[in-house]
């Protein structure tokens, strides 16, 4: 297929995200985002309150996102919505809008796998990993290294068994008493601590598989120990017990990365996901790539986080092979690369 005046509108809910971006030739125009603060007080996503906040928005933020973008709604070529992975009731409001609309309209549907276009998120801006490369994707469900052949070609290569790493830090701040989401928390306070001030273990997984709830649970049996000798443990030593628990974590997402390429015997290195906004992480990796001699990419923070502007680059790739879906396609909570 030709690649001009293909108009696409992404729509991504896969959790407590509400965005829609439009793509025209390859180039992202927009990126709309409306965030749920509802959660917050239930320490956690809250699915049922998830699903209706995404009602609530997903008709503005498309609105907003045709209008900002300059693009009419009869110059739209195709309707992209994330299928999944994430949340199902989440998914059904997307995935119904965009069935909706692109049948209204008369033009194609395209649905998008979520982990597949974090990864594809390093196209919408220059520069651009090289084929192949392995992408480290961490986000608060996933955990992966996956060997990049192609835009559309991806094959894990190694994931978490239990824990994701963006899991690990909520349930790690939540320990320490920090308000959700508390991964960004334990970055902020973990920028005026010592790493080395104590100790957590590092949990090695046969082959290139991780593993996250070990940590864990060290650090609850640790803070219960220190807590009943000092009941302000956690207070004192606030920004020493983040930064250790953050050097752990990276710790260990490194160690696999660097076994992969080895293995692979490859040097472009991406990183991708809500964790990758994580700037303990991104300047330990940034220093190791360059000791080790990678190319690294690393994506603007705006594109880290859920967002359809990683929608829409996704779906410019399946437009251009043709691959659309049916007006009976159903979300999937759960879905593979």
């Amino acid at each position: 297929m030709g690649t001009n005046n293909i108009v696409i509108l992404a729509i991504e809910s896969s959790c407590d995200e509400t965005s829609a971006s439009i793509i025209k030739d390859g180039k992202v125009l927009n990126n709309i985002v409306a965030t749920q603060s509802v959660h917050e007080k239930y320490g956690g996503v809250v699915p049922e309150l998830a699903s209706r906040a995404h009602q609530e928005n997903l008709v503005p933020v498309v609105q907003e996102a045709i209008f900002s973008s300059g693009i009419s709604k009869d110059e739209l070529s195709a309707i992209a919505f994330t299928r999944g992975p994430g949340l199902m009731g989440s998914l059904l409001v997307g995935v119904s809008f965009a069935k909706a609309l692109a049948y209204a309209r008369g033009i194609p549907l395209i649905e998008v796998n979520h982990m597949q276009a974090h990864i594809l998120a390093h196209f919408i801006d220059e520069p651009n990993p090289k084929f192949p490369f392995i992408c480290l994707t961490v986000s608060g469900g996933h955990t992966q290294l996956v060997l990049v052949k192609d835009h559309l070609e991806m094959t894990v290569i190694g994931e978490t068994q239990d824990d994701a790493v963006g899991e690990a830090f909520d349930k790690t701040a939540k320990l320490l008493g920090l308000p959700y989401p508390g991964g960004p928390l334990i970055d902020r306070y973990a920028k005026q601590g010592n790493p080395k001030a104590f100790v957590f273990p590092i949990t090695r997984m046969p082959g290139l598989n991780y593993s996250f709830s070990g940590i864990k649970t060290a650090v609850l049996y640790f803070l219960r120990d220190q807590l009943k000798v000092n009941p302000n443990f956690i207070d004192e030593n606030l920004a020493d017990l983040c930064a250790s628990i953050q050097y752990s974590l990276i710790e260990m997402l490194l160690i696999k990365l660097t076994a992969a390429v080895k293995e692979y015997g490859v040097k472009e290195i991406a990183i991708a996901g809500g964790v990758s906004a994580n700037s303990g992480l991104r300047e330990t990796l940034s220093a190791l790539a360059l000791k080790k001699g990678w190319n690294l990419y690393i994506p603007k923070f705006e594109y880290c986080t859920d967002n359809a502007a990683m929608i829409a680059i996704a779906a410019h790739y399946k437009y251009l092979k043709g691959e659309f879906s049916s007006l009976d396609v159903t979300p999937l909570a759960k879905m593979k690369l």
